[in-house]
Formats: structure tokens, C-alpha cells, sequence
């Protein structure tokens, strides 16, 4: 590690929470000449590029720093470089620097700084509102606060898979999640379409997730996590209330994967650029019946596959008298077999929004998971 890199890492972890940019750009300023300092995030609906402090936001595709984003690798145009910000496979915006000269060394450290600065935002979001407050475009409801916070993140990235999800409408989102966790042998993936509206909606969601997290870090077998978190939610609301979900647990060194269908969202198989579904049991939703009992199925994924899971938000969305999921769905998911997950998810909801011709009025969720195979 260069001698700048290492001065910059340790300016960040010294630095105070709200302050990671403004201490960055003092670093910069000393090591490379550097004068302009700015930091992009991708706002919530993943349709923006917002600076965190003065500047206009970004919306052309066409921008560098949209280019940056998408393609997670530096830019340099007229002399300002562009660098992916994030940790992991999340995605979490753009840093801006100006001059930076053409020169690889130069441009390596930079992006190895921004991906510093990615690590150490998620580590102090927590504690700090800066960072979120300023990837908004618009305020977001108390229900959609609350299912953003109960989120893992929008996108991870492994050796052997890639992953990413989104919620729509994103500022107003009531009742629809995911969840996921692996240990570098399986990977544990849950998508939740639960019922009612606003902030009840997202206490039902909340209590599955939550149940749901509680039983998997208990080592229990996906069966019995489903059962744990319908006892939970039935202890609760007695049947009146319950949530749809689908629960996925996938052997990263084989491809074995187990499938609980409690009710759930649709799960699409995209394989050699074809779609195909697999026919699931259905069973009760998590907390429709007391002491449900829960089977797993098992398919078998072959490398490179790709899985879609989507909400009835997507399916049953209609434009011009047509459903979205009768015709529309399968098409578009054939197109998103070069795209990383978070590009087929975000350009999937935006194909969602263009087939309404507007906002979504029910929630929907997308969930796109690929497995690339066992790694050493």
C-alpha cells in the first residue's frame, strides 16, 4: 500500500463521522494537487446521483459519474476522475475529483481511496443522519423509513454469487422486503410481500424479518425457521394479519437449493438465456394458521444461472388493460442476462414504471440473484 493510501485511510478512520469528506479532500488537496472534492450517492429509487454538499444532481446516463456507477470502474474525463464508492458489491455512489493527471498509478490509488471511503460510510451511517439525509431526492414516508432501515443493503457480491434487490415505489414502499446473510458456504435469501397498508404494513414485515433472522441465527433448518416466524406472527395478530414469503437457502459449493413457498412471490429461473419456472408447493402464509407445518423443496441450480423472485406488485401491475406479468416480465428478463444484478433490477423496475406510465401504486420487490459456481 502507497504511503498516500495509507495517509488517507487513517484520515478516515480518525475522522468524525459527518466529516469523512471534508478530511478526505484535505488529504487529497496534500498528496495530489487535487481542489475539487465531491461526493455522489445513488438516491433510494436508484435514478440519481445526489451531491452531498453543493452541486446539481445527476440524472443523464450518459454522465461520467453515471458511467463510473454502472460499469464500477474509474473515469476520467477533462481532467476530473470519477471513482466508484462502495463496499462489498453495495453500490453507494461516485467520488469526484479534480485535476487528476492520466496517470495509472495516480488513478489506482484514488479508486482504492474512494473504496475506503465506502467502507468507512457504512460503518458510521449508524450512527450519524448526514449520509442518508442527503441520498434523498424527496422525503420518504414513515413506512418506507422504516423497511429501508430493516434492509441488509441493496447489493452483495461473492466469489461464487451476486445479488441485489429493490423496492418500489421506493419513497412510499409499505409491506414488501428481502432479506439475505451468507457464511461462505450457503447463502440464506428471504423475500417478504406482506398485506395492509402504511405503517401496519411495515410492522407485520418488520416482526417476519426480524422472526425470520431470530430462527436463522439459531441454526435452525429452513422449515423450521418458517414455522418459527408463523408461530411469532400468529401469536400477534391471530390470523388476520399474515405475509407471503419466499424462503431460499443455496448450497454455495454444490448448487443445492432448498425453497420453503409460504404463499410466496413468483421465483423465475433464467437459464441460457431462457426463461423457465419451477413448479413450487404452495403452503399457508407465515401466521395465516396456527403451528403451520413447512416443507422444503430442493432444486438444483447449474453454474451461471440466474434467479429473479418478484412480488405480485410486478405481476399484477397493468397498463393498457395488460398485466405486466403476462407478457411484458418474461421478455425483459431475457434482455437482463449481460447486466450485473443491480442493473437487471433497476432497469427492470424501470421498464415496470414505463409499462404504467408512472408511479406504482402497489409495492413491488425484485430480487436477483446469480450463482457463478463453487470457488476455491
Amino acid at each position: 500500500m502507497s504511503e498516500p493510501v495509507t495517509r488517507a485511510r487513517r484520515t478516515l478512520t480518525d475522522a468524525p463521522t459527518d466529516l469523512l469528506l471534508d478530511r478526505i479532500a484535505t488529504e487529497l488537496a496534500t498528496s495530489y494537487g487535487i481542489t475539487d472534492t465531491e461526493l455522489f450517492q445513488v438516491d433510494y429509487r436508484l435514478s440519481v446521483l445526489l451531491p452531498l454538499h453543493d452541486g446539481e444532481p445527476l440524472t443523464g446516463p450518459g454522465h461520467p459519474a453515471w458511467r463510473c456507477f454502472d460499469h464500477q470502474e474509474p473515469i476520467v474525463a477533462a481532467g476530473t476522475g470519477y471513482f466508484p464508492v462502495g463496499m462489498r458489491g453495495e453500490r453507494r455512489g461516485v467520488l469526484r475529483v479534480a485535476p487528476v493527471p492520466d496517470d495509472p498509478t495516480v488513478l489506482a490509488e484514488l479508486a482504492e481511496i474512494a473504496t475506503v471511503l465506502g467502507h468507512e460510510l457504512a460503518a458510521v451511517s449508524a450512527g450519524t443522519d448526514v449520509y442518508r439525509t442527503a441520498r434523498r431526492s424527496r422525503r420518504l414516508t414513515l413506512a418506507a423509513e422504516m423497511q429501508w432501515e430493516l434492509l441488509p443493503g441493496r447489493s452483495r457480491v461473492r466469489p461464487s454469487f451476486s445479488l441485489a434487490g429493490q423496492l418500489e415505489p421506493a419513497y412510499a414502499v409499505r409491506g414488501d422486503s428481502f432479506d439475505w446473510s451468507d457464511d461462505g458456504t450457503r447463502l440464506w435469501l428471504s423475500v417478504v410481500n406482506g398485506m395492509g397498508e402504511g405503517v401496519a404494513a411495515s410492522m407485520l414485515t418488520s416482526l417476519a424479518v426480524h422472526a425470520l433472522r431470530n430462527a436463522r441465527r439459531a441454526g435452525l433448518p429452513l422449515a423450521d425457521q418458517a414455522a418459527l416466524a408463523d408461530q411469532a406472527i400468529h401469536a400477534v395478530y391471530h390470523g388476520d394479519q399474515y405475509v407471503s414469503t419466499l424462503l431460499l437457502e443455496l448450497d454455495l459449493r454444490e448448487g443445492t437449493l432448498d425453497v420453503v413457498d409460504a404463499g410466496s412471490p413468483r421465483l423465475v429461473l433464467l437459464r441460457d438465456g431462457e426463461v423457465r419456472e419451477h413448479p413450487l408447493e404452495p403452503q399457508f402464509p407465515l401466521g395465516m394458521f396456527e403451528a403451520t407445518e413447512y416443507r422444503p423443496q430442493q432444486l438444483r441450480l447449474h453454474r451461471d444461472d440466474r434467479l429473479f423472485v418478484v412480488s405480485d406488485g410486478v405481476i399484477d401491475a397493468t397498463g393498457q388493460d395488460i398485466r405486466y406479468g403476462d407478457s411484458a416480465l418474461d421478455r425483459f428478463l431475457r434482455r437482463t442476462g449481460p447486466m450485473a444484478p443491480l442493473d437487471a433490477v433497476r432497469s427492470l423496475i424501470g421498464d415496470l414504471r414505463a409499462f404504467v406510465a408512472g408511479d406504482l401504486i402497489d409495492d413491488a420487490v425484485v430480487v436477483c440473484l446469480d450463482w457463478t459456481g463453487p470457488q476455491p
